[in-house]
């Protein structure tokens, strides 16, 4: 190949590490499935119930009717109606189009509203374990991305003590997850007020993550976009991936402050403009059109954590965290001997599948991170496969203290 002075931009390089790397395992299993070996996936957080036929029939109709061409650079008015009408309710406060901006999912908005709200120079916080792309997000940006360390010994909930240890003076955004991916976790109004005071007294925005507010297991969901004295400083983020089962038509939304909204369309319009109407459609139909899907699914979630727990419970080296939200539970493997990325290679040996919680930040390396999306008795043969993987490594290393 003839030798090119061309180059790429730093953006190449700040991200190289970021991306499949992170999902291996999970690729590698699919390779395997793909080559007909025995492999339970948990890797995944796609949910295992249909899209609910209503919806497919109104993006059909649309698209029968001639809604397939170019959209609304903010999004199409039958969708930003419906999330206006959504968070009017939700928050008690009036809410406007100019509050309200359409995108092709929550990993775009989250990525694009960064983009509008740091640069060179600037520092993102990020609870510590967090989703595996968020690192990523804010590496492209180029501002430096900030961990806060959260700990497993009080559920991995982010505290205000967290936050002032961490902090650095550059820092302008936090990235809040609550529900939280991949633990589960759950702050309640009180924590976020607290948050949030931390937030203001330090000119920081809270963009916050809220894709897994209709999958909550017992308790109530708060925002600090519903918070009249922190509205002004937050950008709520979500889509119809998780509540309403339809991960694969990427649908989401911001929205925040009207300013902020107006000064971000022309970033988002240098990439996207607008997304597809006939999904704009269907997702104001279901914006609009509560249905049982969200309920159900946190019902089967809810037995399947059930049976993790109660399956695991005589495993003294494997010590699953009960999540109060979400689709997938974390289990700490350190009594193995192994961390979780040495403990979820092992285990595809043994024909099973799982995230290593490395993929997730450092504090989470003790960690394998779990999907309750599969049916039950697939569930139950990939519990008995982890249980003898780590009962495999117990009889290692007593083979290996005897021998010694």
């Amino acid at each position: 190949m003839a030798e090119t002075s061309l180059s790429t931009a730093s953006i190449t390089d700040r991200l190289a590490d970021l991306g499949g790397a992170r999902w291996a395992i999970h690729f590698e299993s699919r390779r395997r499935i793909a080559a007909g070996q025995d492999i339970i996936k948990l890797t995944i957080g796609e949910p295992d119930v249909p899209t609910p036929p209503a919806l497919i029939d109104v993006a059909y109709n649309s698209m029968r009717t001639g809604r397939t061409g170019y959209a609304n650079g903010r999004g199409e008015q039958v969708l930003l109606d419906a999330i206006v009408d959504k968070y009017a309710k939700r928050t008690g406060r009036h809410i406007t189009r100019e509050n309200v901006f359409a995108f092709p999912g929550t990993q775009s908005a989250l990525a694009i509203c960064l983009l509008a709200m740091v640069e060179h120079g600037d520092a993102v916080m990020v609870p510590d374990p967090c989703y595996a792309t968020y690192e990523a997000v804010v590496r492209a940006t180029g501002a430096d991305f900030v961990a806060v360390p959260m700990e497993a010994n009080n559920g991995f909930c982010l505290t205000v003590e967290q936050l002032e240890k961490a902090y650095v003076p550059n820092a302008k955004v936090l990235l809040l997850n609550s529900p939280h991916n991949p633990t589960g976790a759950v702050l309640d109004k009180a924590e976020i007020a607290a948050i949030g005071a931390f937030c203001r007294k330090h000119n920081m925005w809270i963009l916050s993550d809220e894709v897994y507010e209709d999958l909550i297991y017992g308790k109530p969901f708060a925002s600090a976009f519903d918070n009249d004295e922190l509205a002004e400083i937050t950008v709520a983020a979500s889509s119809i991936s998780k509540s309403h089962a339809a991960p694969g038509f990427r649908s989401g939304w911001a929205v925040g402050p009207e300013w902020f909204m107006t000064k971000m369309q022309s970033v988002a319009e240098s990439m996207l403009f607008g997304n597809q109407p006939f999904i704009a459609d269907m997702t104001a139909f279901a914006l609009n059109n509560p249905d049982e899907t969200s309920k159900k699914m946190a019902a089967v979630y809810q037995r399947r954590i059930d049976l993790l727990m109660e399956a695991f419970d005589p495993c003294s080296n494997l010590r699953p965290l009960r999540p109060d939200s979400g689709m997938f539970m974390v289990v700490d493997v350190s009594a193995t001997g192994m961390d979780g990325k040495a403990f979820a290679h092992r285990l595809l040996e043994f024909g099973v599948a799982v995230m290593p919680g490395d993929s997730f930040g450092t504090q989470a390396k003790d960690f394998i991170r779990l999907s309750l999306t599969v049916e039950d008795e697939a569930l139950r043969a990939a519990v008995n496969r982890i249980i003898k993987c780590a009962e495999s490594l117990q009889l290692d290393g007593q083979l290996d203290g005897q021998l010694s």
